[in-house]
């Protein structure tokens, strides 16, 4: 079979149609990695605006737990202080201590003592929802304490775990480690010990 000029330029016409379309395939290619490219930018600007608030949203949820705690602690206070002297006998009530010894740090609620024939403390923690850590969370300040205050080292101590919300299951464990619970009840916080509750000393 022989080739003719007429088949040569038809070839070539051919050649040059299917580079036409080969260029305009490259062409439409490019653009869509062009827009591929610019959605990938966009979503990662928009990531980094949703990471943002995210944080945001994190600060502003972390600072609701702060208020929600000194407003629990606000409320408990003058109930805790009533129960504190009139049923404890205790002469000083001193919320929000906060002592710093050696780099080290203790943070109580409510401190309350008395000198003379009682020489009693007792250490007030409080919660709006108390946890199987808020036990823990006494009994180390219960034994850190007289490191911090070595002028009540000769004093009978004990503690008081006060909540808003509390499990009945909670309560009975509070019990069993020898801690007062106060909970609340019409807006006051008051005991919930059994007649025969004998609390531990610290």
């Amino acid at each position: 079979m022989t080739t003719t000029s007429e088949d040569v330029w038809r070839l070539l016409a051919e050649l040059a149609t299917a580079q036409k379309e080969t260029d305009k395939q490259l062409k439409e290619t490019d653009l869509l990695l062009k827009e591929v490219s610019q959605q990938q930018k966009e979503n990662a600007q928009q990531q980094k605006k949703t990471d943002k608030q995210l944080k945001e949203l994190g600060q502003q949820i972390g600072g609701l737990g702060a208020k929600f705690g000194s407003f629990t602690e606000g409320l408990a206070l003058p109930s805790m202080e009533k129960i504190l002297r009139q049923s404890f006998g205790m002469e000083v009530v001193s919320p929000s201590v906060r002592v710093s010894k050696d780099g080290k740090h203790l943070e109580i609620d409510v401190l309350a003592y008395t000198n003379g024939e009682l020489n009693t403390a007792y250490i007030v923690e409080v919660k709006s929802h108390a946890r199987e850590e808020s036990i823990s969370q006494l009994k180390s300040i219960l034994q850190r304490f007289r490191s911090f205050f070595p002028e009540h080292k000769d004093k009978k101590l004990y503690g008081i775990l006060a909540a808003v919300h509390l499990s009945s299951e909670l309560r009975e464990k509070i019990l069993q480690e020898g801690f007062y619970v106060a909970r609340i009840h019409d807006q006051v916080f008051e005991l919930d010990i059994p007649d025969n509750f004998q609390p531990r000393l610290y």
